[in-house]
């Protein structure tokens, strides 16, 4: 089985539990595949909640699978905690904290008023964003996934629903559970044959030779990003009304490939219409798989839809190993990004040679300053604050929030369906 080691558990005490009790729900803010994410505040330390987190919340007692879900729970916090000090950035989470009760395990991150982009794009009269707003959000999503590579870490579950909106109107990636750590090819492995002979020739007719490979500059664009960018006005509409969650795809291990350079996994995960195809077909993977996501997010972001969703998972599969993208009208520069973040063969796929700087360099991004992206004052959408759900006298009791969860009840009201996806459960590799 293709998971993550387990950290150390934390030890537990009387005074876990009761900082536990200490932590007052507001509300429900999602339920994922594992546990249950709350809005939450420290009655002592933040009465007024002016400061509210998100806390994400496993009950021990039914974990399905339980010991992997026990993995997958602890890598998260794990990966979060890697994602906080020296190495946080802008557009990831950090760990505020974690705990450990006989009930349940819990950690907690810094709060979106946004919502998911899912949610966002929904909204959207026509469910599409401008290429102007896809450029924005693809830009910080793109700085996320290449921090994330640069400390080794595969994401592997990129989607709308993954990807959270701040209160200043910039993304955040969440849900770390199905990401693993890689190592990376070097850079010889990288260039071809014909690079590494270009690199070893004198330059001219000086004798000199060329820099070494780690000297290569990234020549990503370097221009102004003002006016980049048309205010969206946030939508009136506070149903919250989104497509429903798409299928993930339960970690399966597969038949193991050797590789001389680099590592590769063989497992199958990720969220049925982002599986990449070399995931389908179990010949192993690496890096390249968050670059064919960003692929289909950019598409569904552009189009309303993912680009291979067939009737049924089985077709949705095919579809991913032998059909092309189709788009509508003329092609253009984002046309252009997506099929080449599409490649099937991930060796020719964008950003398998050099990462996130390749796909930076693409035109698409002609006129992006990476290094502003943080200063942006006016993003597409910035979340309103609104402090009634803070103030309100009502309160969620966490653990009877899950005793409630067993006990024979009517399901929660389930999310409206989007084009992008008709099927929303677990899905595991015998049923394909």
């Amino acid at each position: 089985m293709d998971t993550p080691p387990r950290p150390k558990q934390q030890q537990q005490s009387s005074s876990t539990e009761l900082e536990f009790d200490n932590l007052r729900a507001i509300k429900v803010l999602g339920k994922g595949a594992m546990g249950t994410v709350f809005l939450v505040h420290d009655k002592t330390a933040d009465p007024c909640a002016l400061n509210p987190y998100a806390l994400k919340v496993v009950e021990k007692s039914t974990l399905h699978t339980k010991f992997e879900a026990d993995r997958r729970a602890r890598w998260e916090i794990q990966v979060l905690n890697k994602l906080s000090g020296a190495n946080s950035h802008p557009f990831l989470p950090h760990l505020m904290f974690s705990l450990e009760t006989p009930e349940f395990l819990a950690w907690a991150v810094p709060f979106c008023s946004g919502g998911d982009l899912n949610v966002l794009l929904y909204r959207q009269y026509d469910r599409v964003f401008s290429p102007a707003v896809v450029r924005f959000y693809l830009a910080e999503i793109l700085c996320a996934l290449e921090h994330l590579h640069d400390m080794g870490i595969v994401y592997r579950d990129l989607k709308p629903e993954n990807i959270l909106v701040q209160q200043s109107g910039h993304v955040t990636l969440t849900d770390f559970d199905l990401s693993r750590t890689l190592t990376k090819r070097t850079v010889k492995t990288i260039l071809s044959s014909d690079d590494l002979r270009h690199f070893d020739q004198p330059a001219n007719n000086t004798g000199k030779k060329h820099h070494h490979l780690h000297h290569i500059p990234c020549r990503c664009h370097r221009r102004n990003l003002s006016r980049w960018l048309p205010p969206i006005l946030p939508s009136k509409d506070k149903t919250g009304l989104k497509k429903a969650k798409s299928a993930r795809v339960s970690p399966v291990s597969r038949r193991k490939v050797s590789f001389s350079n680099g590592e590769r996994s063989n497992s199958f995960v990720g969220t049925e219409e982002y599986v990449s195809p070399e995931v389908v077909r179990g010949d192993g993977h690496e890096f390249s798989v968050d670059w064919w996501a960003l692929g289909i997010l950019t598409y569904e972001m552009s189009y309303g839809t993912t680009p291979f969703r067939g009737e049924n998972r089985k077709e949705t599969f095919r579809n991913i190993l032998y059909k092309k993208p189709e788009f509508i009208g003329k092609r253009n520069e984002l046309t252009d990004l997506i099929e080449r973040l599409l490649e099937k063969d991930p060796t020719k796929r964008l950003g398998y040679q050099r990462g996130a700087c390749e796909i930076k360099e693409h035109v698409f991004f002609k006129g992006v300053r990476w290094d502003l992206l943080t200063e942006v004052l006016r993003p597409p959408f910035i979340p309103a604050r609104d402090d009634s759900d803070l103030t309100e006298t009502a309160v969620v009791d966490i653990r009877g929030h899950f005793q409630n969860l067993k006990a024979p009840a009517s399901p929660l009201p389930s999310r409206l369906p989007s084009p992008s996806s008709e099927c929303h459960r677990k899905m595991s590799l015998e049923e394909f």
